[in-house]
């Protein structure tokens, strides 16, 4: 009798192993996140998710990588809606924001940038690509507005600057649960800005 082909042991696809990552980091926080734990759970040795990854650090940038694709995909669906623009700010707004206390993206957001201090050129500029993205849908977003007359003359690009300062700056405070700010005080915090900062071309400009 003809002995049975032995089996190969074939790692599993990339995207099951950042998908899993990012399970544990939203069920233990990223405390539970170890290359051990992940092996475990796809069934793979640490060796041999450090041989694919190569550190832990990398391991991190492509889950956040991998779950800024699919946010990305999601903007960008909500961008390109037929719909007024102000809407699909507020909805680029909703999306920034974290969604509560130890939000799993942006928990790894916070740990990657963190981390970045020690990073390479390339990890770096992997980062920089991420936030990138952001930037530019929001400025032609703004453009969008300007032109249409839905919101009153300002660079665009230095106002996006501005924006997504005060968004990152509050979406730290949603995602580490400072007492005040959690995600619906902030988003009426934000919504009475822009209703501030960017009145229709037609009524009496603000500052």
């Amino acid at each position: 009798m003809t002995p049975a082909p032995r089996r190969r042991n074939v790692a599993p696809p990339r995207e099951s192993v950042l998908v899993a990552a990012m399970a544990t980091i939203a069920e233990r926080g990223l405390d539970g996140l170890t290359m051990a734990g992940l092996g475990r759970e796809v069934g793979m040795s640490s060796g041999h998710l450090l041989y694919y990854f190569r550190t832990k650090d990398e391991l991190l940038l492509q889950t956040l990588e991998w779950s800024e694709g699919r946010l990305g995909a999601a903007r960008s669906a909500l961008l390109s809606r037929q719909a007024p623009v102000a809407e699909r700010l507020d909805a680029y707004v909703e999306l920034y924001v974290p969604d509560g206390p130890r939000d799993p993206h942006w928990t790894l957001w916070l740990e990657v940038w963190n981390r970045s201090q020690s990073a390479d050129a390339d990890a770096r500029a992997r980062q920089a690509a991420i936030e990138g993205a952001w930037h530019r849908d929001l400025v032609a977003l703004l453009a969008e507005g300007i032109s249409r007359g839905e919101f009153r003359a300002v660079d665009p690009d230095r106002f996006a600057a501005r924006l997504r300062a005060l968004l990152d700056g509050f979406s730290v405070h949603v995602a580490v649960g400072i007492p005040g700010t959690g995600r619906a005080q902030v988003l009426t915090h934000v919504r009475d800005f822009l209703d501030d900062a960017l009145p229709p071309k037609t009524s009496p400009a603000g500052d």
